[in-house]
């Protein structure tokens, strides 16, 4: 069974910066981590290799200082890393990022499935998972928060929804995005944090995935941040004095108010 694991480096949430010109996240010299749910993806892969044998292949794309991130995967167990780092990738959309980690999927070659995180804790869309698997062709299940069955083939799971769960059955290879009900990420082993220290990191450019030049990137990206701005905090609220029964009568009244001058 190989399977690639595609992650993410984010910024630490207590430094999120913006690039004003371009409205997207500034990722040199800030703090970073692997995006939280891409932790459950790199155990999930982990454990199938564990029951099913074969190789887990980590993917990231992004600057140089990614690497960190796969160096991290590798000390948790991972077989190999994957940096896909271009300046032309700059400033891609969740289209265009698919796109790009598809194509690097494609050159990689014979996988039998890809995992992902839900979503990334900087952009919060959920998109780019599904989007691998458009461009890929592939069968998806996303919010997995249990694998029931796996065979060379055939892949049965759980799919977590707002008032319960569904199960699915798929064929493989495939794309599943997990959430963190999914299990709990194992800490990295010191044999597996000097292996990581050693490990050679392979760096693929836009030529070297053969992607289209006019899909990656922020010239390629469909949708583009015009604007970010802060919220104008909320106006501080009327307390309401008086008895429980006092306090329900005002309010009623205020909401009268409000209805009617709404109407009005």
């Amino acid at each position: 069974m190989n399977i690639i694991v595609c992650i993410k480096q984010v910024p630490d949430t207590t430094d999120i910066r913006i690039d004003p010109e371009t409205n997207t996240l500034m990722r040199e010299g800030v703090e970073s981590i692997v995006n939280p749910f891409d932790m459950y993806a790199i155990e999930e892969a982990l454990r199938i290799r564990e029951s099913h044998g074969g190789s887990v292949t980590a993917i990231s794309m992004g600057p140089p200082q990614a690497e960190a991130a796969l160096r991290e995967a590798i000390a948790m167990g991972v077989d190999e890393g994957i940096l896909i780092s271009d300046r032309a990738f700059a400033g891609s959309d969740t289209w265009a990022t698919s796109y790009t980690l598809a194509e690097a999927i494609r050159k990689r070659g014979d996988v039998d499935l890809v995992l992902c995180g839900k979503q990334a804790s900087d952009g919060d869309t959920a998109q780019v998972g599904p989007g691998i698997a458009v461009h890929l062709d592939l069968p998806q299940i996303t919010y997995v928060r249990k694998i029931e069955e796996i065979e060379e083939k055939r892949i049965v799971a759980e799919r977590l929804l707002e008032t319960g769960f569904e199960v699915i059955e798929s064929e493989l290879p495939a794309v599943l995005t997990v959430v963190k009900e999914i299990n709990e990420p194992r800490l990295p082993s010191l044999k597996g944090k000097m292996k990581a220290r050693k490990a050679e990191i392979a760096t693929w450019t836009a030529e070297d995935i053969g992607a289209d030049r006019a899909k990656i990137g922020l010239d390629g990206s469909p949708t583009k941040v015009v604007r970010i701005f802060t919220p104008e905090p909320r106006k501080g609220g009327e307390m309401l004095e008086g008895e429980p029964e006092e306090q329900v009568a005002a309010l009623v009244e205020r909401l009268k108010d409000a209805v009617v001058g709404a109407q009005g």
